[in-house]
């Protein structure tokens, strides 16, 4: 089928871009809506900062684990299917979140939760990566990484205004809510996605996953993930604590930080993905890694610090971010061959989730909370996330060499006509 002309998408790209980036919005805001829920739970619950690490990073290992055992029957589905099935558990997993009674119960709850909703995102890059050209992808994702900004925007500060009025599950029972909508959009417009089947063989699935592992440019794809994760997973879970009690922000100004970052990152999500794409996924890989080196040690290092101070340097960090995870994420989708696409996203989203679990637990050894709930040691987690950080850069060179030898793909797109945007 043809693919789409340099700068235009037609009708039902934009629908499957949309709604795509909206699931990633609802189980992004799932995982995120922790970080700010984290001041709170961490009194109501009457638990210790490792162990809310833990409650984080069980839903990090839950999904590296069914990543793992979905990968070998990922491309041998309809994506569509695959897509409603886990979608319809992370809604479950999200419901048990919003009427957990105790700590064993949340904890459970988001063992539950990250089983189906950690594969998500594997199966929303592989909807991609069937959908539109390697040229594009870099637009497509700074579109659905606007799901991050928009959590931001309006899931986290409404979550937090929940709580708030509420109790700490009022953010999940609005999360499941929202999410049974767009499961009914997905079941009622979404066309099936299953040119891919036409490309297997008679491999089972254990077969399929162990071909994925025999794979030396995956292998390396997956390495490169391992560390792309570290930092993400050890600054998010302690951000609320560290802002309230390091650097002096009062609990009810956290949604005004979180809003005005993600307003931001609305506006320029798009405008990185677009550069991406123009000057080279790679280059803007690394103009994001150095941006956020260089935030991250700035801001590991305050101390009582002005929230509007705050709010500058929070932008700048997440600019940083957000050009790393959209660059990363489109050079991902260039290495698996079609018919490993699934199979490929599976594993490399486990891999994401199993090592976020380690640096989650990790960055809880390292950050002490005194008696005052100041948080020590802070600057010694940013020193260890700028280390990931660069050491990630070599890399994704390796994997940015790799993809310039391969043809470019054909892109089973959907033929309409075409709308500019």
């Amino acid at each position: 089928m043809p693919e789409t002309s340099p700068n235009t998408f037609t009708g039902y790209q934009k629908f499957i871009i949309a709604i795509l980036a909206i699931v990633q919005f609802t189980v992004i805001l799932d995982f995120m809506v922790l970080s700010p829920l984290g001041a709170i739970l961490l009194k109501e619950l009457s638990i210790t900062t490792a162990q809310f690490a833990l409650v984080v990073s069980a839903y990090a290992f839950s999904a590296g684990a069914a990543g793992l055992l979905a990968a070998g029957f990922a491309d041998k589905f309809d994506r569509k299917k695959i897509l409603l099935f886990f979608y319809a558990g992370f809604i479950f997993g999200t419901l048990l979140c919003g009427i957990a009674p105790d700590y064993e119960f949340l904890l459970m709850a988001r063992v539950v939760t990250g089983i189906f909703g950690g594969v998500m995102s594997s199966i929303s890059f592989a909807i991609i990566t069937d959908l539109f050209a390697i040229q594009f992808r870099g637009r497509v994702m700074g579109f659905v990484q606007m799901a991050l900004a928009s959590s931001q925007v309006f899931g986290i500060p409404l979550g937090l205004f929940l709580a708030n009025l509420y109790n700490w599950h009022a953010p999940f029972q609005m999360i499941v809510g929202l999410s049974i909508v767009v499961a009914v959009v997905i079941f009622m417009y979404m066309k099936p996605i299953d040119a891919h089947l036409k490309l297997q063989n008679k491999a089972n699935a254990f077969q399929h996953l162990k071909a994925i592992f025999s794979n030396p440019n995956y292998l390396k794809a997956f390495a490169a993930t391992t560390l792309l994760a570290t930092g993400g997973f050890m600054l998010m879970p302690f951000g609320s604590a560290y802002g309230v009690h390091n650097l002096g922000i009062d609990i009810t100004q956290l949604p005004y930080l979180y809003m005005v970052t993600g307003v931001c990152m609305l506006f320029t999500s798009p405008m990185l993905g677009k550069l991406s794409d123009q000057i080279g996924k790679f280059k803007m890989f690394i103009a994001g890694s150095v941006i956020t080196s260089i935030m991250t040690l700035i801001y590991c290092n305050l101390g009582v610090t002005p929230l509007w101070a705050i709010m500058i340097l929070n932008v700048l960090l997440f600019v940083g971010i957000t050009g790393r995870m959209i660059s990363a994420s489109a050079l991902m989708t260039a290495v698996p061959e079609p018919r490993d696409r699934g199979g490929f996203m599976g594993v490399n989203a486990s891999v994401q989730q199993i090592a976020g679990g380690v640096a989650s637990i990790i960055a809880g050894l390292i950050v002490k909370e005194t008696s005052s709930g100041y948080l020590d040691n802070y600057d010694t987690l940013g020193n260890v996330v700028v280390l990931a950080v660069f050491l990630t850069i070599f890399l994704m060179y390796n994997l940015h060499k790799y993809i310039l030898t391969k043809p470019v793909a054909v892109v089973t797109a959907v033929p309409e006509t075409r709308e500019t945007v």
